[in-house]
């Protein structure tokens, strides 16, 4: 559809990052207003209000991406959400990992990348390191882990999806949201939070059909995409010490759209703030989360977000796996925290 636009001076990629800082901006003002997080909605003391945020967006994503899916917009055939051999010990293992990571450093990385907007010293490191380990384990060091881990796969055939499934995807899709604003509707948050976490989950497929219809052209493609974090901060990381040879793509577009948006609605609304690390063994804490979501996170195949929020309206089965394992992760560290002395302060 690109190319009926008439642009001669832009390409589809060029357009994809402004397209993704339009998103990013939007999920970081919305995201900052209403302090969605997927580690709140789990172990948050506000956990029942947090996750009928969560799950109102998750809602209206899974309506609106395949309402684009049944209008012939997008589809997910070819996408690596639908492969036939599932690295299921690699998304397991991964999902328990980040799970664990988002507890140590108290949110989720869509969450901490929009404190890092508002001020947010600790958040910012994570993410740096976040985007470190990320690369290395995509790239770098750890690749060969990764590599060895994804190798032993479940052979799935054609049942990658809830779609193929007796009732097919309206039904598991209707299933999926209906239960989601049932709760969300119990959770006793406003009109005007159901209204604001609605509008998040419709970034999802805003973002797909976004990427995979308007601006798609068969003689320059462009991955489709949604909102995750995972792959754009590692290739954040990656262009920015290289832009010179490596074009900014969607992803970076998202992620400082992202800490733009959550910036201009904490200077808006209230919420910047410098804040630091209180001490060496809350540092250690938080950078070692840090490395456990980079690492998690890429094995899972994504983030809260990029297998959560996003991956789950597709209905892969892999999708889901890696939430439900992010989600225990981060239950049974959190368990094994409230369980363990707490640690001596050295004073030397």
């Amino acid at each position: 559809m690109f190319e009926s636009f008439g642009f001669e001076n832009t390409t589809p990629q060029q357009a994809s990052v402004l397209f993704a800082v339009f998103v990013g901006v939007l999920f970081g003002i919305l995201g900052q207003i209403t302090k969605f997080c997927f580690r709140r909605a789990l172990v948050g003391e506000d956990r029942v209000s947090a996750a009928g945020v969560w799950l109102t967006a998750l809602a209206f994503a899974v309506i609106g991406t395949q309402a684009a899916v049944a209008l012939g917009w997008i589809s997910f055939a070819e996408h690596r959400f639908m492969i036939s051999e599932v690295p299921a010990v690699a998304i397991a293992l991964g999902g328990l990992l980040f799970g664990a990571g988002m507890v140590l450093t108290r949110g989720c990385v869509s969450r901490l990348t929009i404190l890092a907007g508002s001020g947010n010293l600790r958040a910012g490191l994570v993410l740096l390191v976040f985007a470190i380990v990320a690369h290395a384990t995509l790239k770098g060091l750890l690749a060969p882990m990764r590599v060895t881990l994804g190798a032993i796969t479940v052979n799935l055939g054609d049942n990658v999806s809830l779609a193929a499934l007796p009732g097919g995807a309206w039904l598991w899709g209707g299933l999926i949201a209906a239960g989601a604003l049932v709760y969300a509707m119990r959770s006793g948050i406003g009109a005007g939070t159901l209204v604001m976490a609605s509008s998040i989950g419709l970034l999802v497929p805003l973002a797909w059909v976004g990427t995979g219809f308007i601006l798609f052209d068969e003689f320059d493609p462009i991955a489709m995409e949604s909102l995750s974090f995972t792959s754009p901060a590692a290739d954040t990381l990656f262009w920015s010490i290289a832009s010179s040879a490596v074009p900014a793509g969607f992803g970076v577009g998202l992620l400082g759209g992202v800490l733009a948006g959550a910036m201009i609605a904490s200077l808006s609304f209230g919420g910047f703030g410098w804040q630091s690390f209180e001490s060496p063994a809350q540092t250690g804490r938080y950078i070692a989360g840090a490395a456990l979501m980079g690492v998690g996170g890429v094995l899972a195949g994504g983030c809260t977000l990029g297998a959560g929020l996003s991956g789950v309206p597709t209905l892969s089965l892999a999708a889901i796996l890696a939430i439900v394992m992010i989600a225990f992760g981060a239950l049974a560290t959190n368990a094994a925290l409230r369980l363990s002395p707490a640690p001596r302060v050295s004073h030397g």
